[in-house]
């Protein structure tokens, strides 16, 4: 199942997505500090992992483990969770209800990654596992280099979406005043 979610996973948030057709937009400060610290966690994960991090394939890389891979094992999915929270918070409040199905969505898919990691890179990973959380951020120094062009180059659609959807959002907020 975490396979083909994996697949698939840009499509799986889209009822979430499709709240913003309902009434009642608004703009709200926890919304917009979840969409800030969301692409700003992706765009800093983006900037260590590269482009690979849009494959849909089960082959690997090397292992990351600097950034915010070195505090965290998913930095790129509590931001998409982050993202969606805002989606949610901006569109319609009851939307939020649809974030646990999101997280959950997000759950089968690491499981299937870390088995397939695990099979891939073995033991270096098996100990990053061990020292670095799945979920919730540890401290830890991060090191590594941080690449601006390719985190912005990867994230380029994401952005677009979250611009496009500011907008549609800002339109519906302002007609309906």
């Amino acid at each position: 199942m975490g396979e083909v979610l994996f697949r698939h996973r840009g499509w799986i948030p889209v009822p979430l997505a499709i709240t913003a057709l309902l009434p009642e937009p608004a703009f709200r400060w926890p919304a917009l500090v979840c969409l800030v610290a969301g692409e700003g966690l992706r765009l800093w994960a983006v900037g260590h992992i590269g482009r690979r991090s849009r494959t849909r394939g089960a082959d690997v890389g090397a292992l990351v483990d600097t950034g915010p891979y070195a505090m965290l094992r998913n930095p790129l999915y509590v931001g998409n969770a982050l993202l969606w929270a805002a989606v949610g918070g901006f569109a319609w409040p009851a939307a939020l209800l649809l974030v646990p199905a999101i997280v959950l969505h997000y759950a089968f898919i690491v499981r299937w990654e870390e088995a397939n990691l695990l099979a891939q890179l073995g033991a270096p990973y098996a100990d990053y596992c061990r020292r670095v959380s799945r979920w919730l951020p540890r401290p830890a120094p991060s090191g590594g280099s941080w690449s601006a062009r390719e985190a912005f180059r990867s994230e380029r659609g994401t952005l677009t979406v979250i611009a496009l959807a500011g907008a549609l959002l800002a339109a519906r907020w302002y007609l309906s005043r």
